[in-house]
């Protein structure tokens, strides 16, 4: 008489429990640390190759004031990038709204009331612009890449019309005055470019337009399943982006005390790396404004220590393009990795699964 035998229990998995290194690094906080340690060792080579130059006090806040226009503009975009859109059209909406808010009509108008009509004729410009942008891509269904692209070419025509090919001077000294203030000795470009940070990751991530718009890049067609006017809200998105070329506009102005339709060239590609590599994916439904923020430092960071040690600029745009490659290999990388760990991997059957207590795997039950 054989005497029935018992199974032990099933240990508990304890792999969920188990907090791994590559979980902790894709995480939000893990990406922002690793830019933060990027920028701090990025910020010791400059001490170390350029001394003091670097680490003054007028070079930091050079840095700052280079970094906010083009901080703007990234802010725009990670929105766009985040709902799964591209905008190439920035810097060229920068240029238009900085021809139309200095033309001679605009800057009369202003003598005439107050300066504040000049930077709500560039907000209303740009706005405007990605209007057309959002109506045509999400309404239209065409491509964003071929509809912004549409827009770089039009709008930079358009402000080549508008000015005549020739640079318009900013003659409102108020405004001047306003904008190349340092309230607590910062710059003001510098405290813009933060108001618009922090305003634009209160909308991210405390808002239901944040969680739309991260709906809304993950899967369009499960965003529309559970209730969300994924065009609206692609509409929106790039009417952002539109303003937040304004505000940039207005503050190129103020640094360069002119209107030109040179303005913003090549201004796209310096957003699109910061915000890749700020950790945003390129095909959307993630990214924070604070890795977009710590992108836009480390690239002018980085160009300011090539400058400093008098590196051609075709040095740093092969370091620029260098950079973007890591970063997007890194972020493919990473999201493998993600769906490793989140694919179910095949169990053996169990006793609980209908196989007798004790017997033997791949033995038939008699």
């Amino acid at each position: 008489m054989s005497t029935p035998t018992t199974q032990a229990p099933p240990a508990a998995d304890a792999r969920p429990r188990r907090a791994t290194a590559g979980g902790l690094l894709s995480g939000p906080a893990g990406r922002n640390m690793g830019l933060v340690i990027a920028l701090v060792i990025l910020c010791v080579v400059g001490i170390a190759t350029a001394g003091d130059r670097f680490a003054s006090t007028d070079n930091l806040l050079t840095i700052l004031r280079l970094a906010a226009v083009t901080g703007v503009v990234s802010v725009g975009m990670t929105f766009v990038i985040i709902g799964g859109g591209i905008d190439l059209s920035v810097g060229a909406l920068v240029a238009l709204s900085s021809v139309w808010a200095t033309t001679l009509a605009t800057q009369a108008l202003a003598e005439d009331t107050h300066w504040i009509l000049m930077v709500g004729t560039a907000l209303l410009v740009g706005g405007v612009a990605g209007l057309i942008n959002g109506v045509v891509i999400a309404y239209g269904k065409l491509v964003a890449f071929i509809a912004t692209l549409a827009m770089l070419a039009a709008a930079r025509g358009l402000a080549e019309i508008i000015a005549n090919r020739r640079t318009q001077i900013v003659q409102d000294q108020d405004f001047l005055r306003f904008f190349s203030g340092s309230p607590l000795g910062i710059p003001t470009l510098v405290w813009i470019f933060a108001l618009v940070a922090v305003l634009g990751w209160v909308l991210l991530n405390r808002t239901t337009f944040g969680r739309r718009t991260f709906a809304v890049g993950g899967n369009a067609e499960a965003a529309r399943l559970a209730g969300i006017r994924v065009q609206r809200h692609t509409v929106a998105l790039y009417v952002l982006s539109g303003i937040t070329c304004g505000i940039a506009a207005v503050m190129l102005m103020a640094r360069t005390t002119t209107g030109s339709s040179t303005h913003g060239t090549l201004l796209e590609l310096d957003a699109i790396a910061a915000v890749v590599i700020g950790g945003t994916l390129l095909i959307g439904g993630r990214g924070t404004i604070v890795g977009t923020v710590l992108g836009v430092l480390i690239f002018t960071a980085l160009s300011n220590v090539f400058t400093l040690n008098n590196l051609s600029s075709s040095a740093q745009a092969v370091a620029k393009g260098v950079i973007i490659v890591a970063a997007v290999l890194l972020q493919q990388r990473v999201a493998a990795g993600r769906r490793q760990r989140r694919s179910p991997k095949a169990v053996p059957p169990t006793a609980a699964e209908g196989a007798p207590a004790g017997a033997s795997p791949g033995v038939p039950a008699p």
